[in-house]
């Protein structure tokens, strides 16, 4: 095998990588999606059936980031670091758990509807929409760097902007909620969708810290 063929090789196992980063943050577009349908829902059987397809894409997550560890184990080249490639895979996997989290919460509890809780479901869909964009941009990551530290402020806005809802939230239903079980049920929703957002963050800027490495 000569030299060139080699290094062929290598550059189709460095590629590969790219698609899967994409796959994956797709997949919790997805599920950021129903998860907003859910706290959309007053049913409990809709809501326990959109948790059901939730869980759903977290065994497609894992399935993926299954992958992703394999094509590393077995790549002599990589596109980035080694071991930010590993923490980016789970972090997007932390990031789909996060939701599903979410998700399994508002099924058990069965909350009264709440248009805040949805509000912010809401910005943590649009977090996972930037992410898919993100990951778009991995295969020119030297060229499209101003691109994606624009995507990771943009995250990184969506949680703030989440914090500050959460806090006006919580004030509130401490103020106002009569009812302590719908109290307890909505507080800890609300807490699970503020992680969620803060995971997304951090995800975000595991992205940012390879583009500064890498352009």
């Amino acid at each position: 095998m000569n030299f060139d063929h080699l290094l062929q090789l290598f550059v189709v196992k460095e590629k590969s990588f790219f698609p899967l980063f994409v796959q994956s943050a797709e997949n919790i577009s997805s599920a950021a999606a129903l998860l907003l349908q859910q706290t959309q829902e007053s049913d409990p059987d809709e809501r326990r059936m959109l948790s059901h397809r939730i869980k759903e894409r977290e065994t497609e997550g894992d399935s993926i980031t299954h992958q992703i560890v394999d094509v590393l184990m077995n790549a002599y080249i990589t596109p980035f670091d080694r071991d930010d490639i590993h923490d980016l895979a789970e972090g997007l996997d932390g990031f789909l758990d996060s939701i599903r989290d979410s998700s399994k919460k508002i099924s058990i509890y069965q909350p009264k509807h709440s248009k805040k809780l949805s509000e912010i479901a809401e910005y943590i869909s649009k977090a996972a929409n930037l992410m898919v964009e993100a990951t778009k941009h991995f295969d020119s990551l030297r060229k499209d760097a101003k691109e994606i530290d624009r995507i990771c402020d943009e995250i990184k806005e969506i949680e703030h902007i989440v914090d500050d809802i959460y806090e006006s939230y919580m004030s509130n239903l401490f103020e106002f909620e009569k009812d302590p079980i719908e109290l307890v049920k909505k507080k800890n929703i609300a807490q699970a969708l503020e992680d969620t957002s803060d995971v997304a963050k951090a995800v975000s800027s595991k992205i940012r810290s390879i583009v500064v490495k890498n352009s």
